[in-house]
């Protein structure tokens, strides 16, 4: 079928063609098919919509990714690539191949699949997980594709939380620690996907996340460590794709969460990485069981890339810090970093950060860098490289201006602190997008309260977000306080 192609613009990320019913119908189209598309020696191919608003009979609307073929074109339906036969593989829980695995992340790399297909493919993932062997050949095939970072200096260290529990804002305090002992750790993070802030964002209060490869390696040349937007970076991409279908629906399957996070470490050049498993309920691995898997899953994933992996296995039955979101999560790193803040924050970051220094075997204490605000002055010069003030202080970071205190309704002892439910609380009020937005706890699992005394305090750029976040407290209650004397049964 001949047709005249003119590039529209709908937004999508896959490269989509949009047809007239009439032409759909003469064609066999039907959405969600395949065409290829010719013009002389230029051919592509494009993901069908139907459409008879946006385009008249005769005409063929092409999106921007393969909009370098206009004008007089012939169109021919196309067989739909060879991964989505393997995503429906998937969906009926049988164990993929190499090679299919390969497949099916080279079209999502190259924008082959649509978001029903992606969906699927995650989904299936979801539903009957992978094993070890998936696990690793996913792995290797996301290392694969996308920029690579090599260094000339040994050892590169690294981090990462597998998230789940609010607040646990440690990479920021972690890296400074590292840096500053000389051990080069180039740390690429994601922005939040169901927290109400990921490290990125967290970042963002302070300065600039979003750097080339080789801005990157320029970082690093100069402060020993970087704390970078992984999105930015291009890094394993496939994952930002994976992740982004993700979203929508809160998922984060396990195999993938391995397969995510090793990839990105290993395209980063890391040789030696903590991982933090934080396990307990509400947390993403709710039983020690669970972590042990994970753990031994990381441990052997790792060593098939070449990566020594240490895991540290934590408590995540509550959040860690009081700040939940961008502005508050920020603060209580300033805090701890000038020797203040929560202690458990400061806990867990110096636990963290003395597993890699004994890595990289270096004989400074994570403690001591931080007593004598070495840390601090590390973090200070990493925030003026990446285009921040480095003079910036607690003061300077104002949460929203629209704000509410909860307050205990009655004498009694603090049984809970609900990760989930404090997250979702803090993104009604706006968290992530909103900075300011976010809850500051000012309780926590085991304390004992009055009547009248502050539970959590509710801020929110937005006072329709904040009106939204109130209508959540009221109907979801996050912090469960018992009463005094009162037979409560609860997991430790």
């Amino acid at each position: 079928m001949k047709l005249t192609a003119e590039e529209i613009d709908i937004g999508t990320r896959t490269p989509t063609v949009l047809l007239n019913s009439t032409d759909a119908s003469e064609l066999g189209a039907h959405p969600l098919d395949r065409v290829r598309i010719r013009h002389g020696p230029d051919v592509a191919t494009g993901i069908v919509e139907i459409t008879d608003e946006l385009v008249a009979p005769g005409l063929l609307g092409v999106t921007r990714q393969i909009s370098h073929i206009t004008g007089d074109v012939e169109i021919t339906l196309a067989s739909k690539p060879d991964s989505a036969a393997y995503i429906t593989k998937k969906l009926d829980d049988v164990e993929l191949e190499h090679d299919e695995i390969a497949a099916v992340v080279r079209d999502i790399n190259h924008d082959l699949l649509s978001d029903v297909e992606l969906g699927a493919f995650v989904s299936g993932l979801y539903a009957h997980g992978l094993s070890r062997a998936e696990i690793m050949n996913l792995t290797d095939s996301m290392v694969d594709i996308g920029e690579t970072i090599e260094w000339d200096r040994k050892p590169i260290v690294d981090k990462h939380s597998i998230g789940g529990v609010a607040g646990n804002r440690v990479t920021p305090i972690v890296v400074p620690i590292v840096a500053a002992a000389g051990v080069p750790i180039p740390k690429s993070s994601s922005r939040a996907v169901t927290s109400a802030a990921g490290t990125a964002d967290t970042m963002e209060v302070f300065c600039d996340v979003s750097f080339s490869v080789s801005e990157v390696r320029e970082l690093v040349s100069k402060t020993n460590g970087c704390m970078v937007w992984g999105g930015a970076v291009n890094l394993s991409p496939v994952d930002d794709k994976i992740i982004r279908a993700e979203t929508p629906l809160s998922l984060d399957p396990p195999g993938q969460v391995i397969a995510s996070v090793l990839s990105k470490k290993k395209s980063a050049g890391a040789t030696h990485v903590v991982i933090d498993l934080p396990y307990g309920e509400g947390a993403k691995v709710e039983s020690l069981h669970e972590a042990r898997e994970m753990a031994e899953d990381f441990t052997r994933v790792g060593a098939n890339l070449g990566m020594e992996i240490d895991c540290a296995i934590t408590r995540g039955e509550q959040p860690i810090g009081r700040g939940i979101g961008p502005v508050l999560e920020a603060r209580d790193v300033l805090d701890v970093l000038s020797g203040d803040g929560p202690a458990d924050l400061r806990s867990k970051s110096v636990r963290l950060a003395q597993i890699l220094l004994d890595a990289a075997g270096v004989d400074e204490t994570a403690s001591g860098l931080v007593e004598r605000g070495a840390a601090e002055s590390k973090f200070r010069e990493i925030i003026d490289a990446q285009n921040g003030d480095p003079d910036v202080s607690r003061e300077d970071l104002s949460p929203g201006r629209h704000q509410e205190t909860v307050y205990a309704d009655r004498d009694g002892v603090v049984t809970h602190v609900d990760n989930k439910l404090v997250n979702e609380l803090a993104r009604r009020a706006g968290a992530p997008k909103d900075h300011g937005a976010g809850v500051y706890l000012h309780c926590r699992a085991r304390d004992e309260l009055t009547q009248g005394d502050p539970l959590l305090t509710l801020y929110a750029e937005k006072r329709e977000k904040l009106d939204q976040a109130q209508s959540f407290w009221a109907e979801k209650a996050p912090v469960r306080v018992h009463e005094s004397g009162e037979v409560v049964i609860e997991q430790w």
